[in-house]
């Protein structure tokens, strides 16, 4: 058998597969139970979402937002320590960072110098004023001891005793003394002026070294700078040794246990949205198994667009309608904040329950929202070395 008939022969022993194909029947019984069970789904979720369940605002254009506290140099001066570094966390008054405090050792030891010499000099002022008043009272005696020489030697010149020489020399003793306490008065007037109704601590002078002595004081206390809130540290830019000018930023401290969301609504979602409705958010950094609560707060004054550094003109070329977006400002809870904490700038999920439209649609009056930090002016500790101060000088 050649090989062309071994071809053919192996060719025709081989049977043709021929696809078995099942019953249409039962075919077109499953897809028409398929079919139903999608239809069963189809209309059980448009009864759960349109008929039970509440009604609600969504959108995936939300971020977390939050306070930025910028640290900055209050005065001049080298960065002497860094105690503070970004993403490590600290409280209010913890330091942050030193600065050189020589040249305002310097300025406060100048001052409080000047505090010591005025307070003596206003001392000299109170022991002039009682030498002007002894003086004024020696003139008086001065001119009541003239003026009797001058009646005496007049009697003794209607009798012929004394010369007109002498009487004329009593006068002019006379008029001598009467300028002399003239003169005593004016110099007593002049130095009760400096003193007149004060003491020794609330001379005008005294004062005015005082508040010199103070400023002195803020300069050198700003050369420690602490955290004014608790939060996080971001931004830090300055390095050790770096010389810095009043107002350079130099770090920032973010509260984040206080951030809270702006959630970006079409203008045809905000028909229902009040103040005081409760939101649930996720998060993508979490998840959706972690869920936010909180409530609307507030909605912005106005769009995007309308604060945006080159505001559309509509009223030029041809004009093309866009939705607006208008930030919805949503409060979170702080208690599940600090379990997991959310960063400034994340991309978040808010979905606002609308089914109370009772709220108003007006942000709430303005309130404080940190408590005012303590001024520099006001330190125990420099109070009581102005006191000591004049009392060892006084």
């Amino acid at each position: 058998m050649s090989y062309i008939e071994k071809v053919e022969a192996s060719d025709a022993s081989e049977t043709p597969v021929v696809p078995v194909r099942g019953n249409p029947r039962l075919r077109r019984r499953a897809l028409t139970v398929l079919a139903a069970l999608i239809a069963i789904a189809a209309i059980v979720w448009g009864v759960f979402h349109f008929l039970l369940a509440k009604p609600s605002e969504e959108t995936d254009d939300a971020y977390v937002a939050g306070d930025v506290v910028s640290i900055t140099a209050r005065d001049p001066g080298m960065i002497l320590a860094v105690r503070a570094d970004n993403t490590q966390t600290v409280r209010a008054g913890e330091p942050l960072l030193d600065l050189d405090p020589a040249t305002a050792d310097v300025g406060l030891a100048s001052a409080a110098a000047e505090l010591a010499r005025t307070v003596r000099s206003t001392r000299s002022d109170f022991s002039k004023l009682n030498e002007t008043g002894a003086a004024v009272v020696q003139a008086e005696a001065e001119l009541a001891r003239a003026r009797n020489d001058l009646s005496r030697r007049r009697g003794a010149a209607a009798e012929g005793a004394v010369s007109g020489e002498e009487l004329s020399h009593a006068g002019d003793a006379v008029k001598v003394a009467t300028a002399t306490l003239a003169l005593a008065r004016s110099q007593e007037a002049q130095s009760r002026t400096g003193v007149q109704g004060t003491t020794v601590s609330n001379n005008p002078a005294v004062l005015a070294a005082i508040a010199a002595y103070r400023r002195a004081a803020i300069t050198r206390s700003h050369m420690h700078i602490v955290a004014p809130i608790d939060g996080v540290i971001a931004q830090r830019t300055v390095q050790l040794g770096q010389q810095v000018a009043a107002g350079t930023p130099l770090m920032a401290v973010v509260p984040l246990d206080r951030v809270w969301v702006d959630a970006n609504f079409r203008e045809t979602q905000l028909q229902d949205i009040r103040l005081g409705q409760k939101v649930t958010v996720t998060a993508d950094m979490y998840g959706s198994s972690t869920v936010y609560h909180g409530h609307v707060i507030g909605l912005a004054a106005g769009s995007g667009n309308a604060f945006a550094l080159l505001p559309p003109q509509n009223a030029s070329g041809n004009w093309i309608k866009i939705v607006q977006r208008l930030p919805v400002r949503i409060a979170l809870n702080s208690a599940e904040l600090r379990a997991n904490p959310l960063r400034v700038g994340l991309s978040v999920n808010a979905t606002v329950d609308t089914s109370d439209t009772s709220g108003t649609r007006i942000g709430a009056p303005a309130r404080q929202a940190y408590q005012g930090i303590e001024t520099d002016g006001a330190d125990p500790k420099v109070e009581a070395r102005i006191a000591q101060i004049i009392a060892a000088n006084r």
